[in-house]
């Protein structure tokens, strides 16, 4: 299989989502997507999408939303290998019979081919923050052979990569070492998430995977503390009464936590907090007054925050809504 030489240059980072630009992203990556309930220009994600072709024919998308209408996403070409690592959040996959909840920390790797798709199905939720990597062609890696049917192998990232990821993806792209960055990061993926000779299909389930070692009245618990940080973020929390609510020690609770969600409790609350500032932003409060509403005494701290958040200062969001 031979592919054009891709230079590793990074596209222009989309920050909404509505079905129309859903729709052109289809037409350009051979994605059918759908979106539930939504009109035509509605906000289906805000956040940032970012994508920059690879050497050695790959290409890597990073995804950082809050997903404001759930929506799915299937494959309509034939890959050699995909790969799509979720770093906060939590999406469910599906291919052919093989269907896999995906959080936090937990990886999968597909082959697929447009008789057999990839489905993707994204909630909706505070943020979903993925690194997706999709090989386009195999001989420039010098890849084991594909597998003789389409399948879903899928597998959990190790705490040091997570981390890695995580960095890398807090860095703009147009730093002429990012690209570089990526290669490697890309390769390590591959090396992880590919499957091994004589790997089954009917993997474990990831959602027995990854929480071993949490009950399932503490991952209930964990769920409702989740939630309510996500549907009331401007409260004050404190983190003995979260612990004391949930009947677990401080200690316990942080370990769990991150455990299932792959973050801290306040780094969830915080990520909460500034989406609800996009929100109320677009809604026409001014900066100071988000600000205020998010925690923040000063201005500038916020507007620090929330630019490596979206990839956008908090003003544009203003200017946006008003050029509508």
């Amino acid at each position: 299989m031979t592919t054009a030489t891709l230079d590793a240059q990074a596209s222009q980072p989309l920050y909404e989502l509505t079905p129309g630009t859903l729709a052109q992203l289809g037409q350009r990556f051979g994605i059918e997507y759908r979106v539930r309930n939504a009109p035509a220009e509605s906000s289906v994600a805000t956040g940032s999408v970012r994508d920059v072709a690879l050497p050695q024919a790959m290409h890597l998308t990073l995804s950082d939303l809050c997903v404001n209408c759930a929506y799915s996403s299937s494959s309509r070409q034939t890959a050699p290998w995909f790969i799509s690592v979720v770093l906060e959040g939590h999406i469910s996959a599906r291919l052919g019979p093989q269907r896999f909840q995906l959080n936090a920390g937990d990886g999968m790797c597909a082959h697929f081919t447009p008789q057999q798709p990839l489905t993707v199905f994204q909630p909706a939720q505070t943020r979903l923050h993925t690194v997706n990597v999709a090989v386009l062609a195999t001989t420039s890696l010098d890849l084991p052979p594909l597998p003789t049917a389409p399948g879903l192998y899928p597998w959990r990232l190790s705490a040091t990569l997570a981390q890695a990821l995580r960095h890398a993806a807090a860095e703009p792209l147009a730093n002429w070492r990012q690209p570089l960055i990526w290669q490697g990061l890309a390769l390590q993926l591959l090396g992880d998430g590919l499957p091994h000779h004589g790997q089954q299909d009917s993997a474990e389930p990831l959602a027995a995977q990854t929480m071993r070692g949490i009950s399932a009245r503490d991952e209930q618990r964990l769920a409702i503390l989740h939630a309510q940080l996500a549907a009331y973020p401007s409260r004050a929390y404190c983190l003995n009464d979260l612990a004391r609510e949930a009947a677990m020690s401080p200690s316990s609770l942080r370990h769990k936590f991150r455990t299932r969600y792959g973050c801290s409790i306040f780094d969830h609350l915080r990520q909460c907090r500034l989406a609800q500032a996009y929100q109320d932003l677009q809604r026409g409060m001014s900066v100071q007054q988000v600000a205020h509403t998010c925690g923040y005494r000063h201005a500038t701290n916020f507007a620090t925050a929330f630019r490596r958040r979206f990839g956008i200062a908090p003003n544009e969001v203003a200017t946006q809504r008003v050029a509508r």
